[in-house]
């Protein structure tokens, strides 16, 4: 059990960064200047579209979906409430931009781990994952601009947007200068600096603002990171909104990591897994059964285990080898891998990935997992490309033909 823990040590640090980081960029009014500028510059018709683009392209450029869910997340959940926007399609547009943003992102750790396993280089990965990322993303555009327009005619309650304005410029000082810790952690992203210190970096920034610029003493800001913030705005709907963040928010999801990684531990030590797996691999007997074996494996390993960093090592050591076997690139194995491991993990509430999102935007997993259209949509056109023999590339020469 310990053995496995140690793999998912940095996780769970970056994952109480992820915490700290909450707390303090509400503390300095970050997230809340976000919410105050960016619900009058959207529609409710867009908005939708918008959330899933934002929340991607920021995903895209810091590398990770957590840290997007839990900072320009709230502001995107923040700004739906006071459009009308239900949260449960909020939440499912954030989902989809940011785990495609972070699956797409050459800085994230998913993305640099699955191909590592399966031995493929981190570029072809990423070429390999368009097949199914840019058609999913589309249609997920399409719809969430046929679900907003439904909103696009409803009356905007302008003096309930008043009233969320007025609150939060009462209680917190609104500038430019609350941006400065999102634009240091996209920078240092960038320069592709690791996570870990990035994201812990720019909860210290936001500390320091919060002393600053809102008034705040060194104790507050300590509490906001271990506690979290607790808003007393006099709004409930605010007071919900904005009462989040800090390190022990996060116990939640440190313990089920612990808990899934040392289950997996004992079931690599009984050879449970090893047997599962060697038995899948005799059903990989074409083009079709391989992806649709890896995919069935992939996201039963995630449903089982709960932890997205297993999910992907396991199917990605045990299976690399069949597709050099079959005289298929191993990226396909790694894009196959990354769309029902790292896609599917918000979706199942006992996963990581569910039980994050569920805990950082109060949305019920399972309410927004069908609208997180992108999420589910990719691992379908990986299982289309197969079944027509697109985008399933062979390492052997082209006119080798392999049975559906």
């Amino acid at each position: 059990m310990l053995k496995v823990i140690k793999l998912g040590l940095p996780a769970i640090l970056i994952l109480l960064a992820v915490g700290m980081l909450i707390g303090t960029w509400i503390l300095a009014g970050t997230v809340p200047t976000l919410i105050y500028y960016g619900i009058n510059l959207v529609s409710p018709g867009w908005f939708l579209v918008a959330t899933c683009l934002i929340s991607s392209l920021i995903s895209l450029a810091v590398g990770t979906s957590w840290g997007t869910v839990g900072t320009v997340g709230l502001a995107l959940m923040g700004i739906g409430h006071g459009l009308g926007i239900p949260v449960y399609l909020t939440a499912g547009a954030l989902v989809s931009g940011a785990f495609v943003g972070d699956k797409m992102s050459p800085l994230s750790d998913t993305t640099n781990l699955t191909p590592a396993v399966c031995e493929t280089d981190l570029w072809t990965h990423i070429k390999s994952m368009m097949a199914t990322t840019v058609p999913a993303m589309t249609l997920a555009l399409l719809a969430y601009a046929w679900l907003g327009s439904g909103y696009a005619d409803q009356l905007i309650d302008v003096g309930g947007i008043d009233a969320l304005r007025r609150t939060l410029a009462e209680h917190f000082t609104l500038s430019w200068i609350t941006l400065i810790p999102p634009v240091v952690v996209i920078s240092l992203s960038m320069a592709r600096f690791p996570p870990f210190p990035t994201i812990f970096g720019g909860a210290a920034l936001g500390g320091v603002i919060a002393i600053l610029l809102q008034g705040s003493d060194v104790q507050a800001v300590f509490d906001v990171m271990q506690n979290g913030y607790v808003a007393d705005t006099g709004s409930a709907a605010m007071d919900t909104l904005l009462s989040k963040g800090g390190a022990m928010s996060m116990t939640w999801v440190v313990t089920l990591t612990l808990f899934a990684l040392g289950f997996t531990g004992m079931l690599e030590a009984y050879g449970t897994i090893d047997a599962i797996m060697l038995h899948l691999a005799k059903l990989m007997r074409g083009r079709f059964s391989m992806v649709l074996t890896s995919s069935v494996t992939t996201a039963s390993v995630g449903t089982v285990v709960g932890d997205v960093y297993t999910t992907l090592v396991l199917p990605g050591r045990l299976l690399h080898g069949q597709y050099k076997q079959m005289g298929y690139r191993t990226s396909v194995l790694s894009r196959t891998i990354e769309d029902n491991g790292t896609l599917l993990s918000p979706l199942i509430p006992w996963n990581m990935g569910g039980s994050f999102v569920a805990a950082t935007t109060g949305v019920p997993t399972l309410l927004y997992a069908p609208f997180a259209f992108a999420c589910w949509l990719s691992p379908l056109f990986g299982l289309l490309w197969a079944l027509l023999g697109r985008f399933v590339p062979r390492e052997s020469a082209p006119d080798r033909k392999s049975v559906v």
